[in-house]
């Protein structure tokens, strides 16, 4: 709860722009209705994030803010301040730590408004934390932080995201893509949104894939419109007489249906992305490609995965781009070693 309150009736949450943060927000808003019982629990989101609050179970609502990332849009959050003022919500939480994402419940008139100090948010936060990264390394805990009073120890286990699946829309979706369980699968993730820094070489996911679908397994290809370039050299990669077992999903599918189709496979190999988290979420076999960004900071929040990484000195660095010039924590770890590492742990 907010330092020094009653627990709230109706509470708003600015959510994150990134997947992967909006996935590991579920774990602050399942604290929330912990700390706050009955209370309705709504999120406003932009379209890259809105359409998974429909797979937690802890939202009442979602409002979409249509924005840009990093967009300052004061029309547009001015007036969606207006629409929620006839929400009368007592409390908002705003994950974000930009100047901007807190502007919306102060043109709402929402009391109370608690975020991280960010952006030199004083006057638009009025419970305003300090963050001490060594206390709070992980993302996560960063959020769900937020849902306790100022200097309360966070209980541990923390709360994990877990999405909600929907197994008729599942069927749908089977049928529209034309896809088939009879086989076992391996899904492949290879973009990255936030760079390609963070985007283990197509060369080696084309190894593993083939690799894969010689022993009979089938591979689903997840990613957005953006990722349907790398998904198609990822393919063009794999034997001909294999490659009709490859199924390139990129940009065919909304939020809800990788959730639905996510749920149904046997093992993940992902970079670090907001897929990842997804993956996660619905508690699949992940195996983890760590490079330019690390587990300390944003591990898959399940127990069954495993990280891979080279640990090479320069990393991790957090840049979208190697700063060296050779993303060699990336390109030298070999589809050998990730296959290793996947046998070693009974695939």
């Amino acid at each position: 709860m907010a330092a020094d309150s009653c627990p709230a009736k109706k509470i708003v949450v600015i959510g994150p722009s990134w997947v992967g943060d909006m996935v590991m927000a579920q774990a602050m808003f399942a604290s929330l209705a912990t700390q706050n019982p009955g209370c309705i629990l709504d999120v406003v989101a932009p379209s890259a994030t809105y359409p998974l609050l429909a797979r937690m179970g802890e939202v009442s609502k979602g409002w979409l803010l249509d924005v840009e990332h990093g967009q300052l849009a004061v029309m547009k959050r001015y007036r969606m301040g207006l629409a929620l003022r006839h929400e009368a919500y007592d409390r908002a939480y705003v994950l974000p730590n930009s100047f901007k994402s807190a502007l919306v419940p102060v043109f709402a008139g929402i009391p109370e408004r608690i975020g991280w100090r960010g952006e030199g948010r004083f006057g638009v936060l009025n419970d305003l934390r300090i963050l001490s990264p060594s206390t709070l390394p992980l993302m996560v805990e960063r959020f769900v932080s937020l849902a306790y009073d100022k200097g309360v120890e966070l209980p541990q286990p923390l709360c994990r995201p877990r999405l909600t699946t929907d197994q008729d829309a599942a069927a749908d979706t089977l049928r529209k893509l034309q896809l088939e369980l009879h086989r076992p699968i391996l899904a492949l993730c290879p973009g990255a949104e936030y760079g390609v820094a963070k985007q283990w070489p197509v060369a080696h996911y084309g190894l593993v894939a083939e690799h894969f679908l010689a022993l009979g397994w089938q591979v689903w290809v997840f990613g957005s419109r953006k990722d349907i370039t790398t998904a198609g050299r990822l393919r063009d990669r794999i034997s001909p007489q294999l490659r009709d077992l490859c199924f390139d999903l990129t940009g065919k599918t909304s939020m809800p249906e990788v959730v639905d189709l996510m749920a149904l496979v046997e093992v993940v190999l992902t970079n670090d992305s907001g897929l990842m988290h997804i993956a996660a979420a619905l508690d699949r076999q992940l195996f983890i490609l760590y490079g330019s960004s690390s587990p300390q900071f944003t591990p898959p929040l399940c127990d069954q995965a495993t990280i891979i990484s080279l640990d090479l000195p320069c990393s991790p660095c957090f840049k979208r781009t190697c700063p060296l010039g050779h993303t060699d924590c990336l390109n030298e770890l070999k589809a050998d070693r990730v296959l290793e590492e996947m046998k070693s742990a009974g695939v």
